[in-house]
């Protein structure tokens, strides 16, 4: 992971042991060397997503012209701040590995699961999951991905049968997903005093040009503001088709979306959102070295 770009790439290289100083111990070690399992533990799967992010943005922020606005997924939102100058790489690195902490703390003291939901719109997703909340078990939209995907999170029991309940509205798939817990719901209602605490210790400053909040949407120019957000954002659903709609209203028919970071996942879903949207994906050093080329 990002291996080919420190490699190739001084600045990567640079932000990268930034970041492993920072944190006092070799991400980017386990980023290119594995073991998987150490890789996936989600205290440093969050910390090594955002380094890749900022190592590439680390190698072509020169030749992008200034943003218009920036948006990540999830932790992603994060990797936007950096973009944005509001974080430098370090800190973000230090605050998102806080974050991975503490979720997964959450997830031990109350247990919870997600699962992907394809090929039913949003509000019958919903709807699933209102019926299927009950005892004590509760299941949400988690992730608004897509018009026809949606990702639920909560209690086992819940989201198993909002899962058989989106089957019932007509969902083509229902898939759940490995994770270590109940993400961008109401069961990680534990973590957010900690992180906001984490989030007011951080060197975070109004960022040079607006972030899309996951929470609500909107765009965001203030430190304060980020603060709030980014601790709602972990009870609070990714409203991803929100984010991308107002962002393209931001940037306009003309717009160019550059997607950052390990994976092409970002650009698949706004192509469902967007049709006809100009997106490039730099995440390995091909694809940033023709991205260099052209520019």
């Amino acid at each position: 992971m990002a291996k080919d770009l420190a490699e190739r790439f001084p600045a990567a290289r640079t932000v990268l042991e930034a970041i492993d100083d920072a944190l006092d111990f070799a991400l980017s070690r386990i980023m290119f060397e594995g073991p998987e399992a150490d890789l996936t533990a989600t205290q440093n799967a969050q910390p090594a997503i955002l380094a890749h992010s900022a190592a590439v943005h680390a190698v072509v922020r020169e030749r992008v012209n200034l943003p218009v606005a920036a948006a990540g997924h999830s932790l992603g939102e994060y990797s936007a701040y950096v973009a944005a100058g509001a974080l430098d790489a370090p800190a973000a690195a230090k605050l998102v590995r806080r974050r991975g902490e503490l979720m997964h703390q959450a997830g031990t003291q109350r247990p919870g699961t997600m699962a992907v939901i394809l090929g039913l719109d949003t509000a019958a997703v919903e709807a699933a999951c209102r019926d299927a909340s009950r005892d004590g078990a509760i299941a949400v939209a988690a992730n608004l991905n897509g018009p026809d995907q949606t990702v639920i999170s909560g209690d086992p029991d819940a989201v198993a049968r909002a899962g058989v309940g989106c089957k019932e509205r007509g969902a083509k798939r229902v898939m759940p997903l490995n994770v270590s817990g109940a993400f961008h719901s109401p069961l990680m209602r534990s973590a957010a005093g900690p992180l906001q605490v984490a989030l007011q210790q951080a060197p975070l400053r109004d960022p040079a040009f607006p972030v899309v909040a996951n929470a609500t949407a909107e765009l965001v120019t203030r430190a304060d503001r980020a603060r709030r957000l980014l601790v709602d954002q972990l009870t609070a659903p990714v409203r991803w088709v929100a984010c991308m709609e107002h962002a393209a209203r931001v940037g306009g028919s003309e717009a160019r979306w550059i997607e950052i970071g390990p994976g092409r996942a970002l650009a698949g879903l706004l192509r469902r959102i967007a049709p006809g949207a100009s997106v490039v994906s730099l995440g390995t050093a091909p694809q940033v070295e023709q991205f260099l080329e052209a520019a």
